[in-house]
């Protein structure tokens, strides 16, 4: 199908198994690990699962389930499981070779693994919601965090991350020029560059956020009904997407779902990728409402896993996260009103766009047997921006709490 907004993966390594780097990073045992490391934390309940059965209807499809990452430990974002996980494990890592012996999970929150993280410094880039999840997971062990923030980042996405103790670096530019600032500094001081994208030489971290996110993969399969047929995520440089659908292809093996990439078209890295076949880097000069998801270069590592797990690849309009928004937030027979932000709703967006276009859902098989999930990466992080865009109160919207 040649369209501008959507591709299939006819990638060589297309249904091939993962690299075994990255099937050890994101498989059972890993998972397992995350969600232990998870337990020491607060707030740390499963997020809620929504049964979307009213607009699975409208759509046409046999079941909708939405994954709200909007409750995640407290933060409002999945990328809480990723940050502060990797930060921990880390943590565990030093203070293994310090001390010269095994450190356990359990000992994460004592006194000799706290006077480790003590003398230790994270830096890293962010758009807002990796910046706050690796600011909390230093405060809670102890650790220093500075985090750059690009000129696209807002106030209240500042004030968040800052409320952990973390100092702020602002940085002119994008977030991809904040990535290089972030890394040139922590080199010349030191510093532990904590990113959630990969480069040449530069992969067991990012493989780590990642590896936190599959405590969520976990979380849904053990409350589905039944394992999903459809998916459809949101992505950045990538790593949340190739953790999800890798993690789902592994534990699934033959019966995983298919899974369709979502991306700002603005900011399609991941699109220009598939079609080229190898990392490119994608036009920067227009910004996108879809701010978590502004990211023009693909993770390295993040491209591994998804050529051969991703089966499409799609591009949203703006107003395509915007209509999401507007309309998660409106509550639907049994279907609660959800607040999910303009990047957090893209996934939902997805899912709408390839229902409604009968040649998309064809090239995907997407029809009254499909089994949908979406996840809803994030909440309202910026209120004012999220209230604006939706034209509702809060008052308007009956949410499930967690």
């Amino acid at each position: 199908m040649d369209r501008p907004d959507f591709l299939l993966n006819t990638l060589s390594g297309h249904r091939q198994p993962l690299d075994p780097r990255d099937a050890q990073t994101l498989g059972p045992a890993a998972a397992d690990r995350a969600a232990q490391v998870l337990a020491l934390r607060e707030n740390s309940a499963p997020t809620p699962l929504h049964d979307l059965a009213e607009l699975a209807r409208e759509l046409g499809v046999g079941a909708l389930h939405m994954k709200d990452e909007g409750f995640r430990l407290g933060l409002g974002s999945f990328k809480a499981l990723g940050g502060a996980y990797a930060l921990m494990i880390l943590v565990q890592e030093e203070a293994a070779r310090r001390l010269g012996r095994e450190v356990a999970i359990t000992e994460l929150l004592g006194p000799e693994v706290r006077a480790v993280a003590a003398t230790m410094t994270f830096a890293c880039a962010t758009d807002g919601n990796h910046g706050r999840s690796v600011a909390q997971g230093a405060e809670l062990l102890g650790a220093r965090a500075v985090i750059f923030v690009h000129a696209g980042v807002s106030e209240p996405r500042i004030d968040a991350i800052a409320r952990f103790g973390a100092r702020i670096e602002r940085v002119a530019g994008g977030y991809d020029f904040s990535v290089q600032e972030a890394a040139r500094i922590a080199g010349e001081e030191g510093w532990t560059v904590l990113s959630d994208t990969s480069w040449p030489g530069y992969e067991h971290i990012p493989g780590l956020v990642s590896q936190g996110y599959t405590a969520m993969v976990r979380e849904i399969l053990a409350e589905v009904p039944k394992p999903p047929t459809h998916v459809f995520l949101q992505a950045g440089v990538g790593g949340f997407a190739a953790a999800v659908a890798g993690h789902l292809a592994l534990v699934l093996g033959d019966e995983r779902p298919c899974v369709t990439i979502v991306e700002p078209d603005r900011a399609a890295c991941l699109f220009a990728s598939a079609k080229a076949g190898a990392p490119v880097r994608v036009d920067d000069s227009r910004s996108t409402v879809m701010a978590m998801l502004e990211c023009h270069e693909p993770s390295p590592v993040a491209f591994r896993v998804l050529e051969r797990v991703a089966d499409a690849f799609l591009t949203l309009a703006e107003e395509d996260a915007v209509e999401a928004m507007r309309r998660l937030a409106t509550p639907v027979g049994r279907d609660p009103g959800v607040v999910g932000g303009e990047s957090g709703s893209a996934g939902l967006a997805g899912a709408l766009k390839v229902a409604r276009d009968p040649a998309l859902a064809a090239a995907v098989g997407l029809g009254p047997q499909a089994r949908v999930l979406v996840i809803n990466t994030e909440g309202a992080t910026d209120p004012a921006l999220y209230w604006r865009l939706v034209g509702k109160t809060p008052e308007d919207v009956r949410e499930v709490s967690a």
